[in-house]
């Protein structure tokens, strides 16, 4: 069956059917086909295309479509797309009547309202996946906001933190990925139905309670706009490569701390594999293929902005290319949440190997502090602490073993108080500014208002 065909002589070659072919993705969308077509239906009968009793058959027969299309094991479609598939079955169901229901409706508008209503459903199942997740990484972080550990930058030690607060700077970004989703559904929710083709619908179809059974937020008002723009399922995408990047980097960094050279970790079993070859492996693949995903989740994006990039105004049929990226990207995400939950919520922290990784180059920045304190500009103040741990280096000593004369040796305000300086805990309790370590019960509390 083909929802066009009039003026052409020929049926279309096999190898352009093949090509054109979109219901083995887009069959996913039988549920919203059916929602749309019968808010379409009643939208109809208040235009006076159809009478009650036309109405009521109609309504029936999309009932009996759609309990077909969503049985288990689904039936096989042969059919150029689902909505040609659900017409077919329609008209097996209540007849010529059938033929009544897309009067004045383009596929344009039908497909783009219904994908809409399904990406509005899907970022919000998506929102509940990455809010357990920051569930799980909250409690981690509540129960470690004790535990000494070296913060790093270029991946060199750099300054003591604690491991809470390493969780809590996964925890932010994804709060934020959060609001970034829910930006996308709402910007996915407004009815492009009664749009047409391009040019809008010649019957009195009244889109805002179309808009209003279908529970989308917003009629959009231009026509044309309403079918050819794709900055919604651009949004969505977006918003999952950010979460893809997000969600790779916590795992680089399970994957660095859980190995032996850190120890600071120990992921479970459960979410651990072995090696085929070498028997004593505990290899952290979930995490891997969490940083392997990121690549295709920009990938995605990367291939729609593409498609997009040099469109005419309207429908064109490139843009049948919308939906496979944003299923590939929900299916994704809806693999990789879940273990990035299982992993954080059941690894073991090793407080005595994160404090076995500390040492005392981590304070050298608080050395210079100690130097500020006395007087000194910190430009100062930093050249004459990095020619104290020059020199500890060169001499095999450790700073905290240099007396104080040794020390005025390299600035005559080094004073015996010099020795409150080497303390792990006292340099994270210093940074209590808001959003450092040290006021890390305050970020605990506003991280728990944000669920």
């Amino acid at each position: 069956m083909k929802l066009w065909g009039g003026r052409f002589s020929a049926p279309p070659a096999d190898a352009l059917d093949r090509l054109g072919k979109s219901v083995h993705f887009d069959r996913r969308l039988h549920a919203e086909e059916i929602r749309v077509n019968k808010a379409y239906a009643r939208a109809l009968a208040g235009a006076g295309v159809l009478d009650a009793g036309e109405l009521e058959r109609m309504l029936a027969g999309l009932d009996r479509v759609g309990a077909l299309l969503g049985a288990d094991p689904p039936p096989p479609l042969d059919d150029e797309d689902i909505h040609t598939a659900v017409e077919r079955l329609l008209f097996d169901e209540i007849g010529e009547l059938a033929r009544k229901l897309p009067t004045g409706r383009s596929r344009n508008d039908l497909s783009q309202t219904e994908f809409r209503l399904y990406l509005t459903s899907a970022t919000a199942s998506l929102v509940e996946a990455l809010d357990r997740l920051r569930t799980a990484l909250l409690a981690r972080a509540d129960e470690s906001a004790d535990v000494l550990v070296p913060g790093y930058t270029h991946l060199q030690r750099a300054q003591p933190v604690v491991f809470g607060h390493l969780l809590l700077s996964h925890f932010w970004a994804l709060t934020r990925d959060r609001e970034r989703l829910e930006a996308a559904g709402r910007r996915a929710s407004a009815s492009p139905m009664g749009a047409g083709a391009l040019a809008g619908n010649p019957y009195p179809v009244d889109r805002e309670a179309i808009a209003g059974e279908l529970g989308l937020a917003e009629v959009l008002d231009n026509s044309v706009d309403a079918v050819g723009t794709r900055d919604y399922a651009m949004e969505f995408l977006a918003a999952g490569a950010i979460l893809g990047v997000h969600l790779s980097r916590l795992a680089e960094d399970l994957v660095l701390w859980s190995s032996a050279e850190f120890g600071f970790v120990r992921l479970g079993d459960a979410w651990s594999t072995g090696s085929s070859l070498m028997p004593q492996k505990r290899n952290p693949d979930g995490c891997e293929l969490i940083r392997g995903k990121a690549g295709r989740l920009i990938g995605n994006l990367v291939a729609l902005l593409t498609v997009g990039k040099g469109l005419a105004s309207g429908y064109q049929r490139d843009l049948q290319e919308d939906k496979e990226p944003c299923f590939d990207t929900l299916d994704t995400l809806r693999l990789a949440l879940p273990v990035a939950e299982g992993t954080i919520g059941t690894m073991e922290v090793s407080e005595e190997r994160m404090r076995a990784a500390l040492s005392w180059d981590l304070l050298a920045t608080d050395l210079a502090e100690y130097l500020v304190a006395k007087g000194l500009p910190f430009r100062d103040a930093h050249r004459v602490a990095g020619e104290v741990f020059a020199y500890c280096e060169r001499k095999s000593v450790e700073p905290p073993d240099l007396d104080p004369g040794t020390l005025r040796g390299f600035s005559p305000a080094f004073d015996e108080d010099v020795k409150a300086v080497w303390d792990y805990r006292a340099s994270v309790a210093r940074r209590s500014v808001r959003g450092g370590p040290g006021d890390i019960r305050s970020q605990l509390e506003a991280a728990k208002r944000t669920l």
